[in-house]
Parts: C-alpha cells; sequence; structure tokens
C-alpha cells in the first residue's frame, strides 16, 4: 500500500538496499513493534521475498504496573507489529519465548549483579533468543533468512559474508552482535542497516505504517521504568544487597555501602566519597567489598576475554579495533591468546574501566570481526 494523498512522498532509489536476490525467498520478519523492523519489513516485501513477520513474546508485562506502550517487545509492541504486518499484508505469527528469555537473559542478570559483573541483556537477547531460539523456529516454518531492524550492515563476496557498522554512525548497533556466532550471523539480514535515521522515519511515511512516529526507548525491555534495584530485589538478588566497606586500591576503608548491586564499574556519581572524584574499579561479590580509585588509577590498559565468538580471524598485519561499551569509540589495540579460550587485548592507550560481564567487540576497520565477554581487566 503507498501514501494516496495530494502531495505524495517520493521515495529515493538510494534509500532502496539491493535485495533482488531475496525475490521468492522465504525469511522471517522478526517485528518488534518498532520503526525500523517495521520498514525492514516493507523493504522486504518490496523485494519479492516470502516475508513471515514474527514477534517474540519475552516477558510477562501483566505483572508491571507501568505504560510500555513504545518499548521493546511488550503487549502494546506486539498490537503494533501485527497492525504493521495487516498494512503489509504479509503473514504474522507472535511465539512465545517466555521460558527461554528467563533461562538465558534473566537469570543470569540477576546472578551477574549479586556476583559483582555487570551484563549486557541485549547481548544475550540477541545470542540466545533472537538468533538463537528463533533460528531453530525459522527452520520449522522452512524459512532461509531471519531479518531485524538492526542498523547494521551485510556484506557477502568470493570471502565469504562481512558484517559491518551502520551507515548512521549514531545508530550503529554491530557492538550488540558482537557475540553472534558465524553459523547464526550467516542466516541473518539488516535491511535498515543502510540507512540513517530520519531515512527509515522518511521510508515509514512513505509506507504509511501505523509505527511511522512512534517513539524510541532507551529503557532495559524487562526493567519498564528503568528501576534496576526495585527490579533485582523483586527478583531475590539479596546477595547484591549485602551491606559492605568502600574501600580504595590500598584497602583503606572509605565508607559504607548498602550492596554491590547499585554499583557498575566505572561509575563516579552518587559516591558520596570525600577527596573524590571517585571512579568504582571492582565489585567483590564474596566480600561484599566496593573498590574505588581516582580517575588515573582507574584507567585500564589490558582486558581479559572469553567465550569468544569469531566471525573471521585477522590476517597479519591488519589494524585491529576494540570497543567496550557501545558509546565507545573503537580504540587501537594487539591481540594475543591466553590459553582456555581466552584472549588478552592491550591497548594503544589507557581506555576508561570495563566491567566484568560486558561485551568486547573487534573490528578491523568498520567491519566487525569477533566478540567476547569480558572477564578481567588491568
Amino acid at each position: 500500500m503507498r501514501r494516496m494523498s495530494s502531495a505524495p512522498i517520493i521515495m529515493p532509489a538510494s534509500l532502496m538496499p539491493d535485495l533482488a536476490h531475496l525475490k521468492g525467498v522465504r525469511v522471517i520478519a522478526a517485528m518488534s513493534g518498532g520503526v525500523d523492523s517495521s520498514v525492514m519489513a516493507a523493504l522486504l516485501r518490496d523485494a519479492g521475498a516470502d516475508v513471515i513477520g514474527v514477534f517474540l513474546n519475552v516477558w510477562d508485562y501483566s505483572r508491571e504496573d507501568v505504560n510500555r506502550h513504545g518499548s521493546c517487545c511488550a503487549l502494546e509492541d506486539s498490537y503494533d507489529a501485527r497492525r504493521v504486518a495487516d498494512h503489509l499484508g504479509i503473514p504474522f505469527y507472535a511465539m512465545d519465548m517466555r521460558d527461554t528469555f528467563r533461562r538465558d537473559v534473566i537469570d543470569p542478570f540477576v546472578a551477574d549483579y549479586e556476583n559483582g559483573r555487570t551484563p549486557n541483556p541485549c547481548e544475550r537477547c540477541n545470542r540466545f533468543v533472537k538468533f538463537g531460539a528463533l533460528l531453530e523456529a525459522v527452520d520449522q516454518l522452512e524459512a532461509r533468512y531471519v531479518a531485524t531492524g538492526h542498523y547494521v550492515q551485510r556484506r557477502d563476496d568470493e570471502a565469504g559474508m562481512h558484517i559491518l557498522k551502520g551507515e548512521d554512525a549514531g545508530k550503529d548497533q554491530s557492538y550488540f552482535l558482537a557475540t553472534t556466532r558465524r553459523k547464526q550471523a550467516e542466516r541473518i539480514l539488516f535491511p535498515v542497516g543502510h540507512l540513517q535515521k530520519n531515512a527509515t522515519r522518511e521510508l515509514a511515511r512513505y509506507y504509511q505504517l501505523p509505527t511511522a512516529e512512534k517513539h524510541e526507548s532507551q529503557d532495559i525491555c524487562f526493567i519498564p521504568a528503568g528501576d534496576r534495584i526495585a527490579f533485582l530485589k523483586r527478583e531475590g538478588a539479596s546477595a547484591g544487597f549485602r551491606e559492605g566497606d568502600i574501600v580504595d586500591v590500598d584497602g583503606n576503608v572509605l565508607g559504607r555501602h548498602q550492596g554491590i548491586a547499585h554499583y557498575t564499574l566505572g561509575q563516579r556519581k552518587g559516591l558520596g566519597l570525600p577527596n573524590g572524584p571517585w571512579h568504582v574499579m571492582a565489585l567483590d561479590g564474596v566480600t561484599a567489598r566496593v573498590v574505588v580509585a581516582h580517575p588515573e588509577e582507574a584507567m585500564i590498559q589490558q582486558v581479559r576475554v572469553g567465550d569468544i565468538s569469531w566471525l573471521r580471524t585477522p590476517a597479519e598485519g591488519e589494524y585491529l579495533s576494540a570497543k567496550l561499551r557501545y558509546q565507545m569509540r573503537p580504540a587501537a589495540c594487539q591481540l594475543n591468546e591466553v590459553g582456555d579460550g581466552m584472549l588478552q587485548l592491550s591497548f594503544e592507550q589507557p581506555q576508561k574501566p570495563t566491567a566484568p560481564g560486558q561485551v568486547a567487540a573487534l573490528y578491523i576497520g568498520n567491519e566487525l570481526i569477533a566478540g567476547g565477554i569480558v572477564i578481567a581487566a588491568r
């Protein structure tokens, strides 16, 4: 369906990705109810793909006393995804992934905060739910690919598949795909990765999508109001709320705290300590200690990474860089194997501290080549 008005919107050819190879190919469109995945589904349909829309129900929002409209994967978003599918004239299914999400995202999230780690739930959701359990379901629907609304680009050539940063540097989401297995990535498409965010909105209006003006949420999807502490307490993370000491790097006690779950590595606000500024540089789940340091002492230069996923191996002499946080600019580093399937990243310049449980994403230029989970940093 196209916009019919006295002044129709003309879609520039530059906004259309080259999807001609998907004509007649069955593709599962992972629809979150947001504008990005809605446009993704529309582009696939226009390319002649055999598109099936799928929404993943991952959390029981009836237990939350808040308005979830406009967030990720809530009940209202399921309605929006279905409205878009109806508008585009494609089949639509909602899949119950709550047990998988509980096992692979929620339970590890709670355990990490009890043990002094800072988890990345979006990474785990991508790896285990969207690109894990969903790909298994895709086989039942006899589809070749899953497509998402991530701002990531894929390029295939004689050397194989390459995953590149999104064209919109401010929206690039390749960091969250860093731990995706290669066999998973080979079956994933990113039809909006070549777009700027404003162009995605333009296309949504062109297609007259019900989600064209929908706002985005920055909340973690299962923590509706952003109240992580209330969520952890409700989930029974008692070990994360044991009182303990706040100490400096020499072990001198500077104050007391109400539980390590209140803190994240690198945190500098809300510490309430004299002679600052201070940064949190370690959280000890055994002793319930929060270790702080002055900014110059908190910087790190080496990071140990485990659970490595390789999209491709670097060739000798290729220039490597890494991101330890989503908003971080990739920094030059060297890579060394340290045994037990772990790598050590050595940065050329000191970096702000990162937390065990966070993602380390490796790049060669704009290409994502690998990723893993931070074990330790110093």
